[in-house]
């Protein structure tokens, strides 16, 4: 399989290549006519332009949304960027944090998890299939997956509906899209350090200049440039037990001999050790209902210190390549390596005892380790045919992801129960026995096409169209219950995607719009009768209105949708461990998010998500039209930041925001309800010169709230208030 994957991805870089140097011609009557003049920078202003930094909270363009860089209100779809301005005035650590005021998008509905960015889009988890570095998919299964810490990123890219037609099997809610701190020809040297609360502090840095090479990364000379951008993270935590160290460093170099050529080498070294807060896996009565002793504390730590642990090794290296040739046609490839090594083990609850008094507890382990190779071939440019002037995109990408995987627990009945209401610990436990040994390899290799058509003044199409075939191979090893296991499968499977939309462009900024686009996601894994899942399906459609005021620095967009996700995996009615493909939900919903940079002092955004989330299609009868469990149906958010630029306090900030987290359910059948929750944040700080400092604190006035149940055992508290306190300097 891996052969047939590199020999289709080598023939295809061929084609590639033969385009590149071949004559652009079109066929005009039967005959073969030039085309015209062939730029390379899209309408947004280049790459660079959907990369680099955004000022203040409001972006430009992107790159996530059509693979080129356009503006954003050209995009059809919804798109949110948050930048680092908005990231450092969130106090944001990570980030799902960085993405609590993004309409359409949930966050942190297991609380504060120090190891993941849990993220939903339109009702559905993008965690590990939705996330992205610099348009390439971080994919994740069960417990292999890549974490990128908040403080490399220079932006933050949500792409709202199916991205199959661009990035292949994705989450059919959206794409989140991490676009990484690069070199830029300005050099300077920052450094920052904080610490909140619940005695968490840090220390980061980002430095950032041009090498030994005059010139730099604008092509004026050709020339090199460098950035290095690290951190320390490191505390107790806000729970009992808990432990917490993050270490990350990014280095990266782009070197421009010429005006045509650019490479960036990027990588990255991420050294995890934690012990667990475990603030999930609690029961619903002892959370949001009382349980015989009232309710379980929010700092509760139900897993074992002696135990406890958690590791991760991870690195990875890539590049970006661009030349523009003399025809002004753009050839870029990126390309990434990635690699993981996960040590994991620690105890979590599993539901009050008969008794309502204590807690029952899993012991948990696994050890994973994870590879990922992945490239992306694209060819650009622009040509005029009559009145229509295209931007064309294709594209070959390929993907290798590969997992090798124990996963254990104790026998069941042996892992002792605990207090939470007077927790004692350190009692012996037993071993954990395996039960899944597997090494586990998915390949992707697809081909796309894309035209953005502009005429008339004002009108906007685009028009995309893919196929992907995906190889996946599977081998499980002897188990603890299995010590004879030795079963290989493989499975095969090709889909087609496509996108269609139009959009009009009037002179005072507001773009309606309108698409229609069609998604694929692979599903790994076995049905009840060993059947290979196959990929997830639907089609989604969307209409909108997009406005960039002239006015004033500003850009909102209003949307709604209609999302059907077919061949969700659902279980049997009367075997809960038997899993079939028969199920389909729907997401149907509005969303409106507005952010502005009003003048010198003003920043504001605004968002507003009101979701019908449904179950159509499930093997249990009695669930169809119920609403998947989890997921609020309504959230809001508000937020205002206001600088003084004169007088006796000029140099200060003071600023806030309110978010509203709609009610949801703990369980399929709709019985128990999560209720909503109202939180305010506040921000002061002060600059001068070369230097500042912050407060930041979020969830104000410390409401006491459970931010999501994944059923009836599976409880998560909301974080409890912390204020950051964080200084900075730059030169």
């Amino acid at each position: 399989m891996m052969r047939q994957g590199r020999t289709a991805l080598l023939g295809s870089a061929a084609m590639l290549l033969v385009m590149i140097g071949g004559q652009a011609h079109a066929q005009e009557n039967g005959n073969t006519a030039q085309l015209e003049e062939v730029v390379v920078e899209g309408q947004g202003g280049g790459q660079g332009a959907a990369t680099g930094p955004v000022d203040g909270y409001v972006a430009k363009a992107t790159a996530t949304g059509s693979k080129t860089a356009t503006p954003i209100q050209e995009i059809p779809q919804a798109v949110s960027v948050v930048g680092r301005d908005e990231i450092d005035d969130r106090g944001a650590q990570k980030v799902d944090e960085a993405l609590r005021y993004t309409a359409g998008v949930f966050s942190q509905p297991f609380g504060n998890d120090a190891d993941t960015n849990w993220i939903y889009v339109r009702g559905f988890d993008a965690t590990q299939t939705g996330v992205y570095q610099d348009g390439l998919q971080l994919y994740g299964y069960a417990f292999g997956s890549f974490f990128v810490d908040s403080y490399l990123l220079e932006r933050i890219e949500v792409l709202k509906g199916p991205a199959s037609v661009l990035y292949g099997g994705a989450n059919p809610g959206g794409v989140v899209n991490y676009v990484s701190k690069r070199p830029t020809p300005d050099a300077f040297n920052r450094f920052e350090a904080g610490i909140d609360s619940f005695g968490v502090g840090y220390f980061g840095f980002d430095i950032d200049g041009p090498g030994t090479v005059s010139g730099g990364s604008d092509g004026s000379q050709g020339g090199v440039d460098y950035r290095v951008v690290g951190r320390l993270y490191g505390g107790e935590g806000f729970y009992d037990n808990e432990e917490q160290f993050r270490g990350v460093i990014s280095p990266s170099i782009t070197w421009s001999p010429d005006e045509a050529t650019k490479l960036t080498v990027l990588a990255n070294y991420t050294y995890m050790d934690n012990l667990h807060g475990v603030g999930s896996f609690l029961p619903y009565v002892g959370t949001v209902e009382r349980a015989p002793f009232g309710r379980i504390d929010r700092d509760f730590n139900p897993t074992e210190p002696d135990i406890d642990n958690y590791r991760r090794n991870q690195a990875s290296i890539g590049y970006e390549f661009e030349h523009t040739f003399d025809n002004n046609v753009t050839f870029r490839q990126n390309a990434r390596y990635s690699h993981a090594k996960l040590e994991e083990a620690y105890l979590y609850g599993n539901g009050l005892t008969a008794s309502g008094l204590l807690l029952d507890r899993v012991n948990f382990s696994h050890d994973t380790e994870v590879g990922s190779f992945l490239i992306d071939n694209q060819v650009e440019g622009r040509v005029n045919t009559g009145p229509v002037e295209h931007t064309l995109l294709a594209g070959i990408d390929y993907k290798y992801f590969n997992i090798d995987q124990v996963q254990s627990s104790a026998l069941f009945g042996t892992t002792t129960p605990i207090n939470p209401e007077d927790p004692v610990y350190g009692v012996p436990q037993t071993e954990p026995v395996s039960y899944i040994n597997q090494d586990l390899t998915q390949q992707q290799l697809g081909v796309y096409l894309q035209d953005q058509l502009r005429f008339g003044g004002g009108w906007l199409v685009t028009l995309n169209g893919r196929y992907d075939r995906v190889w996946t191979d599977t081998e499980d090893g002897p188990t603890f219950y299995a010590p004879t296991q030795d079963n290989q499968r493989d499975g095969t499977d090709g889909r087609l995607s496509g996108r269609a939309g139009i959009a009009y462009e009037f002179a005072n900024g507001v773009t309606p719009y309108a698409s229609v686009a069609t998604f694929f996601n692979p599903v790994i894994g076995v049905d009840f009768f060993g059947d290979n899942f196959t990929p997830e399906t639907g089609e989604q459609y969307e209409v909108g209105v997009k406005y960039a005021p002239t006015w004033f620095d500003g850009i909102v967009t209003a949307s709604l949708f209609d999302l059907t996700r077919q061949n969700v995996v659902t279980t049997l009615e009367n075997n809960a461990f038997a899993n079939v493909q028969v199920g389909e939900v729907r997401s149907r919903g509005f969303e409106f998010e507005a952010k502005a940079n009003l003048d010198a002092n003003w920043r504001m955004t605004a968002a507003l998500t009101a979701f019908d989330l449904e179950i159509t299609e499930d093997d249990d009868a009695s669930l169809i039209g119920n609403q998947p469990f989890l997921v609020p149906d309504t959230q809001a958010s508000l937020s205002l930041d206001y600088t003084f630029h004169e007088g006796a306090l000029d140099g200060f900030t003071v600023g806030g925001g309110v978010r509203y987290i709609g009610s949801s359910w703990a369980d399929r059948a709709n019985t128990l309800e999560v209720p909503s929750a109202t939180l305010a944040d506040a921000k002061i700080g002060y600059k001068k010169d070369n230097w500042g400092a912050d407060l930041v604190v979020t969830n104000l006035f410390d409401k006491d709230y459970v931010a999501g149940c994944q059923g009836a055992n599976v409880c998560s508290y909301g974080e409890a208030r912390k204020a950051l306190l964080k200084v900075n300097v730059e030169w």
